[in-house]
């Protein structure tokens, strides 16, 4: 590789991350305001159907994907969310104890919750992405006789989330697939034993790729998840909301690794064709007398979702508008009315 190329690929995996880092935050954003807004119980559900709706979606195929399908039930389990974990940017620990008992570890800081975000999220919240994904893996590898065993939960003040995949003698009744047991605590780590990736299959381009698309994954099954659950008038208010709060915070550090700044109209409007690019995402550019005008072709993220609905579109209404408002003052951005809410999306600056 030429050393152009090799800056070239270095500058577009910086962006790349600097998108996962603001679909990261908009997701750990997105269960605040719901906590805030309807509170613990409402965000509780919707962790789980999140989490569930990915462990239903990705656990099997990423098994396969890993090279994991061949292991024990249990040792594949934690493996899968050691790897797929540890590919997403997410500190991570696996330990294994026996073909029927693994552990895997999130220590501080933790990934989901960052920075101060922690303070703001209940124990029920956290219980439910473990009810969601850990707790189904072994309905899902056939095999009810495996369970999670939770011994700590970092929101409750402990030092980290942990817990082991147990295969036990019998089958295991829904209410026995997640237990606690907070009177253990995991091994110690030993970097060394721990499953890694085969370098020929996982060159750094996948990985930089897939660092991405690991954060941008949860909006995917967040909006359609929180549509179908509380309405698309309700659900709608709580992505815009959410992406304008997260658009504003983030705009510095997103313009930064795309090599910008703040500045008005037409600076947005070369932040957002940025953003598109490093989203893979289509875009045509036009300006008639100071407004300028993106048509979005494509939005790839949604584009498969069978059960997408216009308010979706929300998540990207509300990020633009934070983002121009970091950008800088009274930039207005405006999504002109679309057919069945999808691409292509016509976007007005100024």
């Amino acid at each position: 590789m030429s050393e152009g190329q090799h800056g070239a690929d270095e500058a577009k995996w910086l962006k790349w991350r600097a998108v996962a880092e603001l679909y990261h935050a908009y997701f750990t954003g997105l269960i605040l305001t719901t906590v805030t807004r309807r509170g613990t119980a409402d965000a509780a559900e919707f962790v789980f159907r999140v989490f569930r709706r990915q462990q239903q979606e990705r656990f099997l195929p990423g098994l396969k994907k890993l090279g994991l399908s061949h292991f024990p039930p249990a040792v594949a389990a934690a493996q899968y969310h050691y790897l797929s974990n540890w590919i997403g940017g997410v500190h991570v620990e696996y330990m294994y104890e026996t073909d029927r008992k693994a552990w895997i570890r999130y220590p501080p800081p933790r990934w989901i919750w960052k920075g101060t975000a922690i303070c703001g999220v209940p124990g029920e919240v956290s219980r439910a992405m473990l009810r969601g994904w850990h707790a189904n893996n072994g309905e899902a590898l056939g095999n009810l006789k495996l369970g999670f065993v939770c011994t700590k939960q970092s929101v409750e003040g402990q030092d980290g989330l942990e817990g082991y995949y147990c295969e036990y003698d019998s089958q295991l009744e829904l209410d026995q697939r997640l237990v606690f047991a907070r009177h253990l605590e995991a091994p110690l780590f030993d970097p060394a034993t721990a499953p890694a990736l085969p370098v020929a299959s996982w060159p750094k381009s996948r990985l930089q790729k897939a660092y991405r698309n690991y954060a941008m994954e949860y909006a995917k099954t967040a909006a359609p998840v929180m549509v179908q659950l509380f309405g698309p008038e309700d659900a709608g208010y709580l992505l815009h909301r959410t992406g304008k709060l997260i658009g504003m915070q983030y705009f510095d550090e997103t313009a930064r690794a795309f090599g910008m700044g703040r500045g008005g109209a037409k600076q947005f409007d070369e932040f957002l064709r940025a953003l598109f690019e490093a989203q893979d995402d289509a875009v045509d550019i036009g300006e008639d007398d100071g407004i300028y005008e993106l048509r979005q072709q494509t939005w790839k993220l949604m584009a498969d979702v069978g059960d997408y609905h216009p308010a979706c579109a929300k998540v990207l209404e509300g990020l633009f508008e934070g983002l121009a408002a970091g950008c800088g003052r009274h930039i207005p951005v405006q999504l002109k009315p679309t057919a069945g809410g999808k691409p292509p999306f016509v976007w007005s600056i100024g």
